[in-house]
């Protein structure tokens, strides 16, 4: 007895024999490593886009420690200054020097009391310069109170910022300039509002502590005053060590700022038709505070109008999911970045991981065995719906960009 041939699809093969079936990404863009199952693996998050392969530009990577996100991060960064990218990391840990270096820049050192300093309120001229930093502000007092602000604390904004641009007579104003006008309004602000001094300073009050948050205690030194001489957050490599806070409550808060910080080099990248890649390493440490999250989520969302690809690195999936109970506001906004990253990267997980991490990547049951095996180097990657087994390769010039156990083995 004859059984006729059996017929399928490449779409209904590729889901029977992930690995075997599927086809390269892409024929251009960054060399990653080796596709497992044949041939190279290239990937770029903007060629990606513009094929309509991806909705998003973003990438979310996830692994354990010593696994190879460090590794894949620095190659993929260096790879893309090549064809032109601007390169911006916040590097909570101070591990990119050598990356820098490689790109002909010296990492942006930010800690209280350090030589330098850094005015978000500066690089906003042009049409709309009032509204981007009216905005800006918002948003920071927003992020350090953990939540939207009430329009009495909107409407006293305004005001108050056109009070210290006056006072700063043609140069930028300071947020320590914007909290002293809060805390001490003058009357004419508070008849625009149609109410008197007293009753404008309690309505933005927690506004104004907010912000004043940002310039003083831990922050103290970094954001209080005018940007440093000669100092520049718009060049092709820009490297921001925040090590000095690395897990202090006030990281969350440095992130925001510097974040922000950054707007006007997007800006101007953008306006030069340059496209650019913020890396958020160990984004865990921050994504548990709401208001950074929310910070985080509207640079992930305005990716595509900026010409950005966003990539934020965590340990696990249920790094996500410890920035709060589930379905609270703070797990939404943090599971919102995982939605809004197309580009999926994971490392090898603990075996408690894997049935979080296989939910959330769409991973089917052969790949979800995969995840606790995977030796150091290798990854899944998972983008725009489709899965490879990448190994990533590093070349020989690369070394030293990735060398981050030289300090375990000097005392050997």
């Amino acid at each position: 007895m004859r059984v006729p041939a059996h017929e399928a699809t490449t779409a209904q093969l590729g889901a029977a024999y992930p690995f075997v079936a599927t086809r390269p990404l892409l024929e251009r863009g960054v060399l990653v490593g080796r596709d497992l199952h044949g041939g190279a693996f290239v990937h770029d998050p903007f060629a990606l886009y513009g094929a309509g392969l991806v909705t998003n530009p973003n990438l979310l990577v996830l692994g354990q420690i010593g696994r190879g996100k460090s590794a894949l991060l620095k190659t993929y960064l260096y790879r893309h200054a090549a064809f032109g990218r601007r390169i911006v990391v916040l590097d909570p840990k101070g591990e990119y020097g050598p990356l820098a270096a490689a790109l002909d820049s010296v990492p942006v050192r930010l800690a209280p009391g350090g030589r330098l300093r850094v005015n978000p309120l500066d690089g906003h001229e042009g049409p709309g310069r009032d509204g981007r930093r009216l905005s800006l502000l918002a948003g920071l007092a927003a992020t350090s109170l953990g939540r939207p602000l009430e329009p009495a604390e909107h409407a006293g904004l305004e005001p108050a910022l056109a009070e210290a641009s006056a006072r700063a007579a043609g140069r930028a104003p300071t947020i320590v300039e914007v909290v002293e006008s809060l805390l001490d309004p003058p009357v004419e602000s508070a008849r625009a509002l149609r109410t008197d001094r007293e009753g404008l300073r309690s309505e933005t009050r927690s506004c104004a502590l907010a912000l004043r948050r940002l310039v003083r205690g831990e922050l103290a030194g970094i954001f209080d005053g005018l940007t440093s001489p000669g100092l520049r957050l718009d060049g092709p490599a820009v490297i921001l060590d925040l090590s000095a806070l690395f897990r202090s409550p006030a990281l969350p808060a440095l992130v925001a700022c510097a974040v922000a910080s950054l707007e006007p080099g997007w800006r101007e990248a953008a306006r030069r038709g340059q496209q650019s890649l913020l890396v958020v390493d160990e984004a865990w440490a921050v994504l548990d505070d709401l208001g950074v999250a929310r910070f985080l989520q509207s640079s992930w969302k305005l990716a595509r109008a900026n010409g950005v690809a966003n990539m934020a690195v965590v340990h696990r999936v249920s790094d996500l999911a410890a920035s709060g109970p589930r379905g609270s506001v703070a797990a939404q906004v943090a599971e919102g970045l995982l939605a809004d990253s197309e580009t999926l990267v994971c490392y090898a997980q603990s075996a408690s991981e894997v049935s979080a991490a296989s939910e959330a990547l769409g991973l089917n049951e052969r790949e979800a065995g995969l995840l606790s095996r995977l030796p150091r180097g290798v990854a899944l990657w998972r983008v725009g719906g489709r899965t490879h087994l990448v190994e990533h390769r590093i070349g020989p010039d690369e070394v030293a960009l990735v060398d981050t156990d030289s300090a375990l083995r000097a005392g050997t």
